[in-house]
């Protein structure tokens, strides 16, 4: 199935229990859709959330709200049944909020572009947790609810992890050379994956933060969004619009899934039943994917694509020389184009 947005989507989220799909534009509008298998989804709110572009968007309170974040700085509540507005907080980040991720049934986390990452009560509308844990953009954040603890990425290249019981940044990583863009935790909780804007994958041990593990390369663009398939398995979505499954410890690039297009894949998500995957990319298409048929009929390798690979058990290295690329700096460059309706095409062509 395939929704034509009209604008290009920064952000897309499934509602937890109905076969619901939300999108965030670079215009500052809400997407909603219902989908059924087999038949074109149907739009049922589109909502000028914000001024400026909607980056983040998010499902709470049990589905019945959808939660989005923007440049401007505010959080916008919307009703998910009428499409109106419930409440906006003004000015909940100093700078322009570039992630939003559920927590709790009443917490959520949202991450900007100077580096803080905010915990929100959502009943009492008020910050918990201010953690100033980067120096740059946050990419990605995740939640360890058995520790109640925040991991968070940045463009700034370092992993944090913050305590929410003790309000504190317990560790952080040394600076990668890179980007970090995207972030899962696998194996039962024993390793901590990152994406990156040169299309290395770094591997953390749980506890040893310092430095990565490994490096898996293989990606021939930046990884831009993993999922966790299982302990084992992740699928990534990368800047050349192919969606990976990819194997962890051992490391290997089992096989592309699909090819979204070929512009940037913004983010991957399942829905609530893990029947469908979607992407959205620059393309301006949000596209559902049965999950099943793409892990029974995996595509061939893209022609345009070679791979050689050496035998180590645990790290495999890939013969690909990666392009340099920064999600932050795109983001940024397409927030402030957007009012001349700049199209994908144009816009890659001149990076």
């Amino acid at each position: 199935m395939e929704i034509n947005l009209g604008k290009l989507p920064f952000d897309l989220d499934f509602h937890p229990s109905s076969p619901l799909v939300a999108a965030g534009l670079i215009n500052g509008d809400l997407h909603l859709y219902r989908y059924v298998a087999d038949s074109q989804p149907q739009r049922l709110l589109d909502v000028h959330a914000h001024d400026e572009s909607c980056r983040a968007t998010r499902f709470v309170d049990s589905g019945r709200v959808i939660l989005t974040a923007s440049p401007d700085c505010s959080i916008l509540a919307t009703d998910v049944r009428t499409g109106k507005a419930m409440a906006r907080l003004e000015e909940a980040h100093g700078d322009a909020i570039n992630r939003l991720v559920n927590l709790t049934e009443t917490t959520i986390a949202s991450g900007d572009d100077e580096g803080y990452i905010k915990v929100w009560d959502t009943r009492q509308r008020a910050c918990c947790n201010t953690f100033h844990a980067h120096d740059d953009y946050i990419s990605d954040i995740t939640f360890v609810p058995d520790t109640m603890q925040l991991l968070g990425i940045s463009g700034d290249g370092t992993l944090s992890v913050c305590s929410l019981q003790k309000n504190k940044i317990q560790s952080q990583s040394e600076f990668s050379e890179d980007e970090l863009l995207s972030l899962v935790i696998m194996k039962n909780g024993r390793k901590v994956i990152c994406g990156t804007q040169t299309g290395t994958l770094l591997l953390y041990s749980w506890g040893h933060f310092k430095d990565c593990s490994d490096r898996f390369l293989g990606h021939p663009m930046s990884i831009d969004t993993l999922l966790k398939l299982d302990e084992d398995t992740l699928i990534s979505g990368s800047e050349d619009g192919v969606i990976r499954l990819v194997g962890i410890l051992p490391n290997r690039i089992i096989q592309p899934l699909a090819e979204h297009s070929e512009y940037p894949i913004e983010r991957l998500a399942f829905s609530n039943d893990r029947k469908f995957l979607g992407s959205i990319s620059h393309d301006q298409m949000l596209k559902l994917w049965d999950l099943q048929e793409l892990l029974d009929n995996r595509q061939g390798m893209p022609e345009n694509q070679t791979v050689e690979a050496d035998s180590d058990e645990d790290e495999m290295d890939m013969d690909v020389k990666p392009r340099k690329s920064s999600k932050g700096t795109r983001r940024k460059k397409l927030d402030k184009g957007k009012s001349s309706n700049t199209s994908a095409a144009d816009f890659f062509s001149d990076l």
